[in-house]
Formats: C-alpha cells, sequence, structure tokens
C-alpha cells in the first residue's frame, strides 16, 4: 500500500498544488513527514514518522514555502517508546558517545551548502552545559539532502549529577535562488534541531557491560553461514549480531538487572578497560589485530573481565554448506563458521584456553534449568584449576557430513576461569550464542549470562556451577589439533 501511495501522490500533488513548481523530491518528502500520523507503542526505526495522510501532504504542499527541514526533527533520548533504543537507557560520564543520524531535507534546490558550521547552543537553564555535542555534516547537500551525525557525551563536571539537559543545534542552509533578482542570489533556511537527554551518575565499574560489536560481521559483505545448523530455510546470518536487532531480548533483560550497556564499534585498542567490568564477545567472525590481542591480556591481567559466547567452527562443514549464487555465477564458501574461532583461540590461548571443531547438538539440564545447545562447539584446552562443566550431546558435525547419528559423552561446554594475576580478571567461555540469540532460539539461557556475570563482575562463583555434577577436569588437549583457517578456497 505504502508504495501505491507514493506512485500516486506525485500525480496527486502535481496536478491540483497551486505552484507546480515547488513540488519536488525534498518538498515532497517534507510534506509526508509533516502530515503523517505517528502510530502509538512502535519505535521510530519501525514506523519511521508514521502512517501517511494524503489530504494533509497535499495541505502541505498547497502552501508550502521552500525550506530546509531535518529528519528527524528532534532528538529526545527520554521518550519511550517512539527513541527506542536511544530511550532504554541513560548516558553518563565516561560511556560510549550516543551518535544520532539525522538527515538534512533542502527542499529550496537540488544543491545547497550548509553556512558555516552547525552551533551547539545549550539551554543553561535546562543544564544543557552538562553534555557536550559534537557534529560531523555534509557541507554540500546534494540531490536535495544531507546529513547530521550528532554525538552527545556528558561533560566531566555532571559526572555524578543526575537530570534532564536540554538544548539544540542550529544549522543554516543556503541554496542558489532560480530568479537572479532575489536578494544575494542565495535562498537561506535555518533550522533549529533540539536535544534532550536524561543523565545518571557514572554507573560502578561492576554494573558496566561492554558489547563488542565491531568484530560482528554480516551479510552481504561475505557469506557467513547461520549460528544453528538445522535452520535450513534461513541460510545467512544477517541479523548484524547487535543487542538491539536479534539480541534485543537479551539486552533488555540486562538493563532490567541494572546493567549499563555499552557498544563498541571500534577495535580493542580504542576503549579504556578501567571503565567496564565485563567485555561480552558473543558470535564473533572478524579477526584480531595483534595490538588488541596484547591489549586485551594487560586488560584481563588489569581487572577486566571476558566472557565469550561462541559458535561452531567445522572446515568439513564449511565445505559443505558453499552455494552456487546465481546473481554472481560464483561457489560462495563460507568466510568463518558460525564463529570465528582459530580467532578466539589467538585470542584466549595465552590463558591455556582454546576451542574445538568440534560440532555438537541435544537437550540438557544445567543447575535446574532445560537447556538445548543448537550448533555449538566444545572446549578443547583449559586450564586445570579452572571450573569445567561437560554434558553428553549429539555429533552434529557427523550427522551433517555423513547423515550418521552419534552421542558424544562429556562434551565441554562451559569454562569458568580466575586468571593468577594480582586484581586480574576472570574469564568465561559457552561454545554456543543460539540460547541468548532472538533468531532461532528455542530455550533462553538468560539465568547462565547472569550467573556468568555474577562471576566476571563480582568474583561471585555460582554454586549451581561449581558444585554441579556436570563438573568434570578440564581438558588439556594437548594432543588434540585445534581448528585452522580455511585457506585458498573460492
Amino acid at each position: 500500500q505504502f508504495h501505491k501511495y507514493i506512485r500516486t501522490l506525485p500525480y496527486f500533488s502535481c496536478s491540483t498544488v497551486l505552484n507546480r513548481e515547488l513540488v519536488n523530491p525534498a518538498s515532497m518528502k517534507q510534506a509526508l513527514i509533516a502530515s503523517a500520523r505517528r502510530l502509538p507503542g512502535v519505535n521510530m526505526f519501525e514506523q519511521g514518522h508514521g502512517k501517511l495522510d494524503l489530504i494533509r501532504a497535499y495541505q502541505i504542499l498547497n502552501s508550502y514555502k521552500p525550506q530546509a527541514s531535518l529528519s528527524p526533527s528532534y532528538i529526545d533520548l527520554t521518550e519511550c517508546p517512539y527513541m527506542w533504543p536511544y530511550c532504554s537507557q541513560p548516558i553518563y560520564y565516561g560511556g560510549m558517545p550516543t551518535i544520532v543520524n539525522v538527515t538534512i531535507l533542502n527542499g529550496m534546490g537540488v544543491t545547497g551548502r550548509i553556512v558555516d558550521k552547525p552551533i551547539w547552543q545549550p539551554y543553561l537553564p535546562q543544564n544543557g552545559d552538562n553534555i557536550d555535542v559534537a557534529i560531523s555534516y555534509s557541507p554540500v547537500l546534494w540531490p536535495w539532502a544531507g546529513y547530521l551525525a550528532v554525538s552527545i557525551s556528558v561533560a566531566k563536571k555532571a559526572a555524578s549529577w543526575e537530570g534532564i539537559a536540554q538544548g539544540h543545534v542550529m544549522v543554516t542552509v543556503a541554496s542558489p535562488a532560480e530568479n537572479d533578482s532575489e536578494v544575494g542570489g542565495e535562498l537561506t533556511s535555518t533550522v533549529k534541531l533540539p536535544i534532550k537527554v536524561r543523565i545518571v551518575a557514572t554507573p560502578p565499574r561492576s554494573k558496566r557491560v561492554l558489547w563488542d560489536q565491531y568484530h560482528n560481521l554480516r551479510y552481504p559483505p561475505g557469506y557467513f553461514p547461520r549460528d544453528n545448523l538445522r535452520m535450513k530455510n534461513d541460510p545467512l546470518d544477517w541479523n548484524g549480531d547487535h543487542i538491539h536487532t536479534n539480541f534485543r531480548d537479551m539486552y533488555q533483560h540486562l538493563r532490567s538487572m541494572g546493567y549499563f550497556v555499552e557498544v563498541l564499534g571500534a577495535p580493542l585498542t580504542c576503549f579504556d578497560a578501567s571503565q567496564y567490568g565485563t567485555l561480552l564477545m558473543v558470535d564473533s567472525e572478524e579477526e584480531y589485530f595483534p595490538e588488541e590481542i596484547t591489549k586485551l591480556r594487560r586488560d584481563i591481567d588489569n581487572g577486566l573481565s571476558l566472557i565469550i559466547f561462541s559458535d561452531w567452527y567445522n572446515t568439513s562443514v564449511m565445505r559443505k554448506v558453499k552455494f552456487y549464487d546465481e546473481n554472481t555465477r560464483q561457489w560462495w564458501m563460507p568466510d568463518t563458521g558460525g564463529a570465528n574461532v582459530p580467532a578466539l583461540n589467538d585470542l584466549i590461548s595465552v590463558w591455556g584456553m582454546a576451542f574445538s571443531d568440534g560440532l555438537y547438538e541435544g537437550d540438557f539440564t544445567l543447575a535446574d534449568h532445560d537447556m538445548y545447545y543448537a550448533s555449538g562447539c566444545s572446549i578443547a584446552r583449559f586450564p586445570e584449576d579452572g571450573i569445567v562443566i561437560a554434558k553428553n550431546l549429539k555429533d552434529q558435525g557427523l550427522e551433517v557430513l555423513k547423515q550418521e547419528t552419534a552421542v558424544v559423552e562429556g562434551v565441554p561446554i562451559l569454562g569458568l576461569y580466575q586468571t593468577h594475576s594480582e586484581g586480574g580478571g576472570r574469564i568465561a567461555l559457552y561454545g554456543d550464542s543460539n540460547c541468548i540469540d532472538d533468531s532461532h532460539r528455542q530455550k533462553d539461557c538468560f539465568w547462565l549470562l547472569d550467573a556468568l556475570l555474577q562471576y566476571t563482575s563480582y568474583s561471585m562463583t555460582p554454586p549451581s556451577l561449581s558444585h554441579s555434577h556436570s563438573r568434570v577436569a578440564p581438558p588439556a588437549g594437548a594432543e588434540q589439533p585445534l581448528p585452522q583457517r580455511l585457506e585458498g578456497e573460492g
């Protein structure tokens, strides 16, 4: 229906609007946005500006004056649910900046420019000086549009302050006038972008969780296969593995438990580890730079903890799930498995840890919770003074490759370890991420994530795990070869 309305509107507006010269792609979009009716209970990424209203759009176009506008027209990080996920967590000093992308629509002409620079003007009576706003923008607007990237962070003086802060960004857009008799030969329009945020005191380190987004990759830049191999009707891992997409339930659970979750969209060398209790790595596909590996080891020695939810990785299975792409007329070989286990092994090898290339699946019970292991790997090596939990699972790799069924006893799937350095952090490994992923989850394991965070953030070892009947001696695995990268395939 939407596309039908979009096709109908140009004919409808151009044939009846009094001044047809004012109708252009930007002015038409401005009219659609200004006339749309917002839907209740739905966030802006799901509904945009709301439900189209063609009659109101026509009325706006009929009295339209060429101007610039912004989409969204304001930033209110306190307005839920429309501004979700921005409104789901207050901001605080030392946190990752909140970045909002704003589109500039220029109804004055196909080309335009931003005059001088956008200006941040804090409202001092409304505590606007408690936030710092940085702006990047497109100096030239073409065709019909440009952008503002607004980065919002809390000023140092508000590290222990709580309240609402407000201000606005002012932008002036100029476009060449079609009629040279216009003053200065240009049309100008000034627009304001109001900003409102909620600030809280900086949370304690133990309550701060950093989600590693930088090392999560998705189709289409490469062929990243699904994490659960049983879901054959959905072969590509295309959700992005982000806390606001297919890990949304997990994110909301962590918020309900009082944790503050931030997203790291840069290499591991680009964050201050002393600010965070736990680094959470889930289903990572990207490689790690040597500098990242070195820094993470130093960070964990200094008190940062690490939780890794891995996934399957097996080169034989990867060859099995390749497919012929009709568009590119090429065979597509996976760039990695469900997760990049060789890269993860490089990251954790200094502590004598490693994941295997085993591929396992099955139901089991852990700490009185029903669990499902969906296409996960096992732990191949772990320090002898660590805690390891093992379960009996099906060999899914054998099933995929040879259509045979076999049960493997004592598959190590969970490991907990306290590093030896004074004041050092803790490490927890689990071989499957599907139980915290919304995409194909059958049984959630948020309780396990809670238990692991109690261990990593507060050094509280869950008795249900340390005294579990499923606890086994950590695997040395010295004689077992570790998975290697798939080279020379294409």
